[in-house]
């Protein structure tokens, strides 16, 4: 019998932009086949597939490559999206609110997350710039369950592992911060099936053609 076969992502547990990619993968309940892959020895496979070196990286079954998280994401709930994630009626909103995370939070999170490397400032700063977001989405989550509305979209998702990043910086300040409805949603998140299932550590992919594994179907 012949195998299918699958897409193949390339991964990184802890990478928040491959996080996101796995979530909306399972989420959309496609197979793929997973890599997981050491930043620090990243397989010739991938770079060949992506120059940029960067996961996430999907190659498609017809050799198409996306190497970009929100266009797998995209790629996954444009196949299945039984929860209505898109949400094509708030689009504005939901791009919105990621290119902001993407863009202008991710800065301040890097420089609040590895402060050590940008002494100009002392790691409070960088702290409260990044709060600036967090007030924003504090605000949201105050009056709804989700950061669109009362339902789950692919917002939520997108700035997940960004905010679970900021937050894991200084944990103990996070645990008393004045944003309740954030920690609270953040908390949900983190507990929740879906979170929990693409957390599963891996063994890196072989680096070696020579290394016969058999693959990890995700």
């Amino acid at each position: 019998m012949t195998e299918k076969i699958l897409p193949v992502l390339y991964s990184f547990r802890r990478c928040p932009y491959a996080m996101r990619a796995r979530m909306a993968i399972r989420y959309s309940n496609i197979k793929v086949e997973l890599r997981e892959v050491a930043l620090s020895n990243k397989p010739t496979a991938m770079l060949q597939a992506s120059s940029k070196g960067t996961v996430p990286v999907l190659v498609d079954t017809d050799g198409s490559v996306i190497d970009e998280s929100l266009d797998i994401m995209f790629w996954s709930l444009r196949q299945n999206d039984p929860h209505h994630w898109l949400q094509n009626s708030h689009r504005t909103e939901i791009d919105t609110l990621i290119q902001l995370n993407d863009s202008l939070f991710k800065l301040d999170l890097d420089h609040y997350k590895y402060s050590d490397r940008f002494p100009e400032n002392p790691p409070l700063f960088y702290r409260q710039q990044g709060e600036r977001f967090l007030d924003l989405l504090e605000q949201r989550l105050s009056h709804q369950s989700f950061l669109i509305n009362n339902t789950v979209t692919l917002a939520d998702v997108a700035l997940l592992p960004f905010i679970r990043q900021f937050a894991m910086v200084d944990i103990r300040w996070f645990e008393s911060s004045p944003y309740p409805a954030l920690r609270l949603w953040l908390a949900n998140w983190l507990e929740s099936e879906l979170f929990l299932s693409v957390m599963l550590k891996q063994t890196f992919w072989p680096h070696n053609q020579q290394e016969q594994s058999p693959p990890v179907i995700f």
